[in-house]
């Protein structure tokens, strides 16, 4: 068995990178560092440039600008952290320049990284994590940031709509079919799609989601909209709408609670997914920690209620009343 940990977006500039001068990096991971260091490998959505360069993004307008030293790889490293996505609306916060320190800082650290790159090939390209005996190939794309998006001789970030139609989705089939005709155990797509603070997907991400399950996508790790929401068995697949942050220094909104979110714990046996395992988290001030009592509790009712509509089953099982369980269906009471 393969356990591979996904959690939603690492925002490490700003504030999280004036306090790695003055915290070890273990720190920021809190209570959560034993529990994404025992996984296979973690994935992530890196929501920063890793640069020194000073000259942010001027050629569209944008509120925020998000740059982390070189001191944000130990972070990475330090959990254990084997792929980040950088199909994203941050990744180009400090120009072109920026971009390319990000994919050297990553490159010298073996980091494995999709979704940007120096042109548009390279920003399509998947990458492959080996975890466990499962080879994972994973693809990276992004609906935000149009003005980011990679040209044939123009670095940027694989931007794509996301709508369920068959020119949007056939590019994603065929790296998948070439994924596992390369020796992929298992295919993962790694989405920046949609607007911030929503608790539901829309119905048509939801058809894209359904229509790429079929044609051979396992996992959907999607991020983008700050706060987790539901997740879906789908046939053989499994979708995690959206993963939410994970490490920042955001203000909390009170309501939506973009200060909680979880560590979804995907299963792989013989390269098929057996069941997610989700582990509630508390994100404070460039920290983040395993929650716990009547906080987890509001947690996981939450979750619950966001896959409600989604048709959603959550099972308790060996892995203890303490985390969200879903099991693909045709392994309920398996041995």
């Amino acid at each position: 068995m393969t356990t591979l940990a996904f959690i939603g977006d690492l925002m490490l500039g700003r504030l999280v990178s004036e306090e790695t001068a003055r915290r070890p990096p273990g720190d920021f991971w809190g209570t959560t560092l034993p529990v994404l260091r025992a996984a296979d490998a973690v994935f992530a959505n890196l929501e920063c440039a890793i640069t020194t360069q000073v000259e942010p993004w001027r050629r569209t307008y944008k509120a925020f600008h998000f740059r982390a030293g070189p001191d944000a790889i130990e972070l990475l490293r330090v959990a254990d952290i084997r792929f980040v996505s950088l199909a994203n609306n941050h990744v180009l916060d400090f120009e072109v320049a920026g971009l390319l320190d990000t994919l050297d800082h990553l490159d010298r650290a073996a980091i494995a990284h999709a979704g940007a790159g120096r042109t548009s090939a390279e920003a399509r390209r998947p990458a492959v994590v080996e975890a466990a005996g499962c080879r994972v190939g994973v693809i990276s794309l992004t609906d935000n940031e149009p003005a980011f998006a990679a040209g044939t001789t123009q670095p940027g970030v694989n931007f794509s709509a996301i709508r369920p139609s068959r020119e949007i989705i056939e590019p994603i089939a065929e790296s998948a079919r070439n994924l596992r005709a390369g020796g992929a155990d298992l295919v993962v797509l790694s989405l920046h799609w949609g607007p911030n603070m929503v608790e539901m997907p829309p119905r048509t991400f939801r058809e894209f989601a359904h229509r790429t399950i079929a044609d051979g996508i396992d996992l959907i790790h999607g991020h983008s909209a700050h706060v987790f929401q539901g997740v879906e068995p789908r046939g053989r697949g499994m979708i995690l709408y959206d993963t939410g942050d994970f490490l920042d220094d955001y203000a909390v909104d009170a309501v939506l609670r973009n200060d909680w979110s979880f560590i979804f714990l995907v299963d792989v046996e013989n390269g098929r997914i057996e069941r997610l395992r989700m582990l509630p988290v508390r994100l404070r001030f460039a920290r983040v920690d395993l929650a716990t009592g009547d906080e987890a509790d509001r947690i996981r009712q939450t979750m619950v209620r966001r896959s409600r509509d989604l048709g959603t089953t959550f099972t308790e099982g060996a892995s203890g009343p303490d985390v969200l369980c879903v099991e693909q269906p045709d392994t309920i009471g398996a041995d």
